[in-house]
């Protein structure tokens, strides 16, 4: 029997096992070719890996896609109450439910399973083509590494890695496997986003030597100056060990998660970590920026410690020059720290809690609400010569939609895991100045080392657990 009399067989029992009420049955991938082969016409099956917030985004977003299905969930946690955060109610019940619900419009009965653990999940779910990985920071790389080794595409949200040599390695797995990767800086897919890089291409504002991000976010718990100094009784219905994942064993406290685990260095990366990757991604993109030559943040504020992330930062980030290119700088901030207003911008055009500014040798242009804002040219005359300019980045078809394409045979999605390990390394640099203090690192990216630094390799590869090695 051939593929084509395969696939028309089991489309058939698929038909009749839906009419029969019974919901849908899933095959395994390799009734209809080899491991990884999606034909273009069948959906792809996707596990969820974590059962937060974020993860209401993913499935939102997978809904939209006829040619793509949820088939399990997993999550340590049964049920997250977030009352005390103001948020919506997490955990792997209500997002099995969600799933179940959207999909059983079209397919009465639609029953996924749920796991507690992804490692059973994939020894067991054999139908499973993708994940999307949705869990904090610190499980990012292990669970990304091991589905891949597992032969399963993957879409990791960002920052791809908890620190600089999981970057690498996340890479080079990428690159051993073939599969198709994408990290969840949404932003990226966005029109404006790819309407800023083909305007700094174009040269209207003249070369553009350096450019300043910024964010509002903060520390969400402010009284923090350390790890909780007492403990607490593990809700019901949630493996803390579990969750903890590669990082050594600490008993639970609250204080922990859901989502405040952003506030401790061994689980989050603060505020650069979330959100470097959206809001440098302009310009690296658009000026094809490496890794940078050094790197000094300073944490704003009161608080910071060696153990949780600061109120605010600013810092630079330094790159040297590449090909035609001349050197660049990065200016960041966050905390609701802003740069200087500059003289060509009017003075009734006030800075967002949130933007971008782009400072070339005519003229500047501003992205206020991050890489989200449409960009704006000062002085407004420079406009006067701006046509149409060249689409050096095409406009996306929209995140998710690159990555299935990506599983079904089609281009690469434009933040795979090659172009997102090099902008979570930029970073994770950052990131490890933070983590010293303030202390400047001139990168030695060859060997992996901060100059002069030996007390830093502890964090750009961090002791993991036993049974927890990527290697």
């Amino acid at each position: 029997m051939d593929n084509k009399d395969h696939t028309t067989t089991r489309r058939k029992f698929i038909k009749a096992a839906a009419v029969a009420g019974t919901g849908l049955m899933i095959l395994p991938r390799c009734t209809v070719g080899g491991k990884g082969f999606i034909p273009p016409s069948d959906k792809v099956n996707i596990a969820l890996i974590g059962a937060g917030g974020i993860s209401m985004h993913h499935l939102s977003e997978i809904f939209k896609l006829d040619d793509v299905q949820i088939i399990n969930i997993t999550d340590p946690a049964e049920y997250w109450d977030n009352k005390r955060l103001n948020r919506p109610e997490g955990g792997r019940r209500p997002r099995k439910k969600a799933i179940e619900d959207h999909y059983s419009q079209k397919t009465p009965n639609y029953k996924i399973p749920e796991y507690e653990d992804f490692r059973v999940m994939l020894e067991k779910d054999k139908a499973v083509d993708a994940v999307i990985c949705c869990t904090p920071d610190n499980t990012h790389a292990y669970i990304s590494i091991t589905s891949m080794r597992a032969g399963k595409h993957v879409y990791c949200q960002k920052p791809l890695t908890h620190n600089i040599w999981e970057a690498r390695k996340i890479n080079e797995v990428a690159k051993e496997t073939g599969l198709a990767t994408q990290m969840g800086n949404q932003l990226h897919a966005l029109d404006t986003m790819r309407q800023t890089i083909n305007l700094l291409r174009s040269g209207v504002i003249g070369t553009v030597h350096e450019s300043y991000s910024w964010v509002g976010a903060t520390r969400l718990q402010k009284n923090l100056t350390g790890y909780p100094a007492d403990s607490m009784r593990v809700p019901r219905g949630f493996n803390w060990d579990l969750w903890l994942g590669p990082t050594p064993f600490r008993p639970y406290h609250e204080a922990y998660t859901p989502f405040t685990w952003r506030d401790f260095w061994v689980f989050g990366n603060g505020s650069l970590g979330d959100f470097g990757c959206h809001d440098m991604d302009a310009a690296t993109w658009a000026f094809d920026l490496q890794v940078p030559e050094s790197v000094q943040i300073f944490p704003a504020g009161n608080g910071a410690s060696r153990e949780v992330t600061p109120f605010g930062e600013i810092g630079h980030f330094y790159f040297g020059a590449r090909k035609d290119l001349p050197p660049y700088k990065i200016t960041w901030y966050s905390g609701g720290l802003l740069p200087e207003h500059p003289a060509v911008l009017p003075r009734s055009v006030k800075l967002s809690s949130r933007g971008a500014m782009y400072i070339g040798e005519k003229g500047i242009i501003l992205t206020n609400g991050g890489a989200s804002g449409a960009p704006e040219i000062y002085p407004e005359s420079l406009r006067e010569s701006v046509s149409a300019p060249s689409q050096s980045v095409p406009l996306s078809k929209g995140h998710h939609r690159e990555w299935i394409d990506a599983i079904k045979g089609g281009e690469k999605a434009m933040s795979n895991f090659e172009y997102a390990s090099k902008l979570t390394e930029i970073t994770q640099l950052g990131v490890l100045s933070l983590r010293m203090g303030g202390e400047k690192i001139d990168w030695d990216a060859a060997n992996m080392k901060a100059k002069g630094l030996p007390e830093a390799d502890e964090i750009i590869r961090e002791p993991v657990r036993p049974g927890w090695e990527m290697a």
